[in-house]
Parts: structure tokens; sequence; C-alpha cells
């Protein structure tokens, strides 16, 4: 579920491009005014605006706010207006090459959270900016057991429907605890499993796992599979890519995991300007 909070009485993108140039104006710029705009619109009212802004203006609406802002809000800024395809594909090459995780955490994070349809987009996308093919990328610049997960999402094409057959839940389950939970597991049962297999039957198997076996699937898969980086992405990729899907559910899960909401540790972890965006895309504290 979505946290993005876009006005009842919206203005046009063209007032929207017209507030944004008068923002830029001056010694410097109005960065509570960018927020008020930019944390408050969708990706299709994003593009319409950036469309609005070039026609009238001449110059993209990216590259001003690159050239206005600075540091960690620069950053979420620029992202946010991207596209969520293209957006992905850039972040995606950014991540391959070590230039903000040389663990590589943030491409598991793009890779692995996207539907079937979305990774389709993602590789088209991917070789239109770069002239590569995003599995040549992976191949060259991903090691280990890292690489072949990677490559298991991007070459499998998953079922993604409601459908479960009680039986491959029963069999994946059984698999998984014959594997024991041990690094070499991970080759040979989990990835196959988790990649191949749909979101719903993923639900599913989480579920019977701990009626069968009476241990929760999640520290199985901690402990086998440590060192795949699955979990420690920056905020700004999270906050950007997540905000128009499921950061409620984020948000929920974290107060549960932490014992305190994402808003406060945000609040208290962050300053400024970029601090408000964040806060803004997120929504309220709960």
């Amino acid at each position: 579920m979505s946290t993005l909070l876009i006005p009842v009485t919206l203005p046009s993108a063209r007032e929207d491009a017209k507030q944004l140039h008068a923002a830029f104006k001056g010694l410097g710029c109005d960065q509570s005014a960018i927020i008020n705009i930019l944390a408050h619109r969708d990706s299709a009212q994003l593009e319409s605006i950036q469309q609005e802004y070039e026609s009238k203006f001449s110059h993209e609406l990216k590259k001003r706010l690159a050239s206005e802002l600075h540091g960690h809000f620069k950053k979420l800024a620029v992202l946010w207006v991207e596209d969520p395809v293209s957006r992905d594909a850039l972040m995606l090459k950014e991540a391959l090459k070590g230039t903000i995780s040389t663990d590589h955490k943030g491409s598991t994070d793009i890779i692995c959270s996207r539907t079937p349809c979305q990774l389709r987009q993602l590789k088209q996308a991917y070789y239109s900016i770069f002239q590569i093919q995003l599995m040549q990328d992976i191949e060259k610049e991903a090691h280990g057991d890292h690489k072949k997960l990677l490559l298991a999402f991007v070459n499998t094409t998953r079922y993604e429907g409601p459908e479960i057959q009680t039986k491959m839940i029963e069999d994946d389950c059984k698999a998984i605890n014959t594997a024991g939970e041990t690094k070499s597991a991970a080759e040979k049962v989990f990835i196959p499993i988790f990649t191949d297999r749909s979101r719903a039957h993923l639900a599913a198997l989480i579920s019977a796992y701990k009626n069968m076996f009476g241990k929760p699937l999640e520290k199985v898969l901690r402990k086998a599979m440590r060192g795949l980086g699955t979990d420690d992405s920056t905020l700004i990729w999270i906050v950007a890519t997540r905000t128009e899907l499921d950061m409620h559910h984020i948000k929920v899960e974290y107060k549960k995991k932490y014992g305190k909401t994402l808003n406060d540790a945000i609040h208290s972890e962050t300053s400024g300007h970029y601090r408000t965006f964040l806060l803004s895309l997120i929504g309220p504290n709960y």
C-alpha cells in the first residue's frame, strides 16, 4: 500500500512546473516549495510536470534539480522524479558497479523484489540506457551465490497467479528442512525454490513450514543464505522505490521488528530538508 499523500484538489502540471521554476529563482532555492510539490505527486503526475517544465522553460527538470540541490536531498529528489523503471535501471547499474554497496545488497533488493513483468521492463530499460544486457553486467560484476541468485531471478519466468499446489508446497518444505541451515544449500535448494515459485506459493510456504516443523522459515534462510545481501539497502533507495508500492507494509514491519516507527528513526538519524522530504514521502507516523 502506498503512503503517498496527493492533494484532493490537485494543481495542473503546468502550474506545478511554474511553481517549481519560481522555487529555483534567486540566490538559493525554496526547498520547502520543491518538497511540497514533488513529495505529493505520483509517477504519472511527475512525468506530466517534467514535460510541462521542459516545454515552457526549455530545460530538463531533473538537470535543474541536480544543479540546485545538494547531498542526500539532491539524490532523493533526482531519483524520485525518474520514471520507476528507469530509476530501477539506474540504481541497479550503480549497485552492480559497487559505487554504493560493494557487496551488491542494493542489486539484490531491486531484482528480488520485482515481479516478472517488472523485471522484463527493467531488462529493456537497462539495455536502452546502457547498451548492455543486464545479464552481461551481472555476469561481470557479481560473484558466487549472489550472482547465481540474480541470474536465476532475471532468467526465470515465474507464475504470478493466485493458485497454489499443496503437494508442491509440502515438497518444498521437506526439501528446505532436509537441506538444513548450511550455506551450501543455497545453490542446490533455496535459490531454485525462491526464484521459481510465485509469491502466493512462497506466502503459503512460509506458513506451511512453521506448521510442519515448528520453527520459522526465516531463521533457516538467514543462517543458510548469510552474505547474499537481502536486507541492507540504503534508505534513499527504499523510499524512492517503495513509496508508491508497499511503504505502508514496510512501516508496519519495521515497527514490529525494531519497536519504534520508521518515521521516528528517520527523524532521529537525518536532518534538514532531506529529512522533511523523506517524511513527506512515507506519510504519517504510526
